[in-house]
C-alpha cells in the first residue's frame, strides 16, 4: 500500500504487507519481531521519547527470533531474544496471518547478532547494571567504582 501524501512529504510511504501462514528466511538469516523504536517507559516509570532517526538512536536493539534460516547453526532458538548491531536489520514488513493478526517482522544477517538470551531482556538503557534495584533511589555514589 502506498501513502502518496507521506511519500511526497519525504516520510516513509511504502509498507510491505505479506499474507501468509508463515515466512522463512534464506540461508543463515534470521527473522525477528518485537523490535522497539517508539516511545518507551522503563520499569521505574521513566518515559523515554522515540529516538528513531536521531543521533542518540544509534544503538543495538533487541528482537525476538521468529524464524531461522536452514543454514543457521547459531545456539539461539525461535522464541529467544537477540541483540542486533545498529542498523543491521531490514525495513519492517507486516505479516498478516490467516486469522487476520498482523505482526511486524524484520530480517537480520546472522553475523549482526551480538548477544542472545532465552529470557526477556531487561530494559536496554536501565536495569540491574547500576547495582541498585528498580525500587531504590539512584545516588551519585552508586555509580562510583
Amino acid at each position: 500500500m502506498i501513502d502518496y501524501d507521506k511519500l511526497a512529504s519525504g516520510k516513509q510511504g511504502l509498507k510491505t504487507r505479506v499474507k501468509a501462514n508463515s515466512v522463512r528466511p534464506l540461508h543463515n538469516r534470521v527473522i525477528v519481531s518485537g523490535m522497539e523504536f517508539g516511545e518507551r517507559t522503563t520499569d521505574g516509570g521513566i518515559i523515554i521519547t522515540s529516538d528513531d532517526g536521531k543521533d542518540r538512536g544509534i544503538k543495538p536493539r533487541w528482537g525476538k527470533v521468529y524464524a531461522k534460516g536452514p543454514e543457521n547453526n547459531d545456539p539461539y532458538d525461535v522464541g529467544d531474544y537477540i541483540l542486533i548491531e545498529h542498523g543491521r536489520w531490514t525495513r519492517g514488513y507486516d505479516l498478516e496471518g490467516p486469522d487476520g493478526d498482523v505482526e511486524t517482522l524484520r530480517t537480520v544477517e546472522a553475523e549482526s547478532v551480538l548477544l542472545w538470551s532465552d529470557e526477556v531482556p531487561k530494559d536496554s538503557l536501565f536495569g540491574d547494571k547500576t547495582g541498585v534495584g528498580a525500587s531504590d533511589s539512584h545516588r551519585p555514589e552508586d555509580f562510583i567504582n
